[in-house]
């Protein structure tokens, strides 16, 4: 199992998508921006949160205790939890952040999507495993996303609740059929999503073909040209592409 990745911030901010990956395993967090004219009730930001995330799921992975991905991700959110210190977790603006795991396990390939971070599987086709509610949301305001995180009938994140684990999207197939696979935060997606210059197929080839630091490259031209940014939220956003060969 090859991983070949490459991440990118936002032009002038920190990155807050974090990586970490082993001999088996791949997992992308992809914090997600905090509004300027919230209170989170908390005193970290969301890259505190995705490294602490990543190195819980990270030391978990490692020790290869095949639990399942989604025990493991609400443990990791139940421990970082702890590390919160007097920040109240019970605050809907918690800092939080997207998850996309994969995982070899014997003869199969796993794989765990939370929110808007999508993973590629090449089997003879590509399948794309993406959790769009977020997408789906009827409004996009400050309140109704915040009504909306977390709740049922809206969207789930990894933030101060263990449960929001076992909302996300997991599945398996057979290592044996799977050649190559993509990890993704939106950011790196938007080739697709946003700008429709490729389909999913044409990304992941350009992935393999020319690399994860070409994807980015492009997104960030995309992004530089794109002249109708308002009413669509971000111009410029962290990108992490991620390249699994078998």
């Amino acid at each position: 199992m090859q991983v070949i990745y490459a991440s990118e911030p936002t032009p002038g901010r920190p990155n807050e998508d974090y990586l970490v990956a082993g001999p088996g395993w791949v997992v992308l967090l992809d914090g997600a921006t905090a509004h300027p004219d919230v209170d989170p009730g908390c005193a970290h930001d969301p890259g505190w949160l995705v490294r602490r995330l990543g190195g819980v799921l990270a030391g978990r992975l490692a020790a290869e205790d095949g639990a399942p991905l989604d025990d493991l991700l609400a443990d990791a959110i139940r421990a970082v939890g702890g590390m919160h210190g007097e920040c109240d977790l019970g605050n809907p603006d918690s800092p939080s952040a997207t998850v996309a795991m994969l995982r070899r396990r014997g003869g199969r390939l796993e794989w765990l999507v939370l929110a808007d971070s999508p993973v590629l599987l090449d089997d003879g086709e590509v399948r794309v495993i993406q959790d769009d509610r977020v997408a789906r949301l009827p409004s996009y305001t400050v309140e109704a996303v915040r009504a909306a995180r977390n709740s049922p009938g809206g969207f789930w994140v990894a933030s101060t609740r263990p449960e929001a684990a076992y909302e996300a999207l997991t599945g398996d197939a057979p290592l044996g059929g799977v050649r190559r696979a993509a990890v993704l935060s939106d950011g790196a997606a938007r080739l697709v999503e946003r700008f429709g210059l490729t389909g999913w197929d044409g990304l992941l080839d350009l992935l393999d073909r020319a690399g994860p630091r070409e994807v980015i490259r492009r997104t960030r031209a995309a992004e530089a040209g794109d002249a109708e940014v308002n009413g669509r939220g971000k111009r410029f956003d962290d990108a992490t592409a991620v390249l699994v060969r078998f």
